[in-house]
């Protein structure tokens, strides 16, 4: 069973960043591709980004987050990356990471196996 864990969540003012980070155990994380969602009070798991296994050379954003946020990878650090900056407070959730079934990029949950358990990014305005 693979663990994911997430950290680099906390509070900030709109503008700023936060850098997340989700380590990931096991052999096999090179090889398939990595997600973040994001879930706010009251409302449906949410699709953010996503970066293709191997080389990480595909990526895919939601349109709300396009251009201000990056994902990237390190994958003899076993880790993912989720760079947020321009933070707006509708950013504010509990961020998860998530690991596919696939070495594509995919952005609907039923393609993702694994889960964290959440970092929360709160965004004042």
């Amino acid at each position: 069973q693979v663990q994911l864990v997430e950290s680099g969540g906390g509070l900030v003012q709109a503008g700023g960043s936060l850098r997340l980070s989700c380590t990931a155990s096991g052999r096999f994380f090179s090889s398939v591709a990595m997600g973040w969602f994001r879930q706010a009070p009251g409302k449906e798991r949410e699709f953010v980004a996503a970066i293709s296994g191997w080389t990480g050379g595909s990526t895919y954003y939601a349109d709300s987050v396009k251009g201000r946020f990056t994902i990237s990878r390190d994958n003899a650090k076993n880790t993912v990356y989720l760079q947020m900056n321009s933070l707006k407070p509708e950013d504010t959730a509990v961020y998860y990471c998530t690991q596919a079934v696939t070495p594509n990029v995919v952005t609907t949950v039923t393609h993702f196996r694994s889960w964290g358990q959440g970092t929360q990014v709160t965004v004042s305005s």
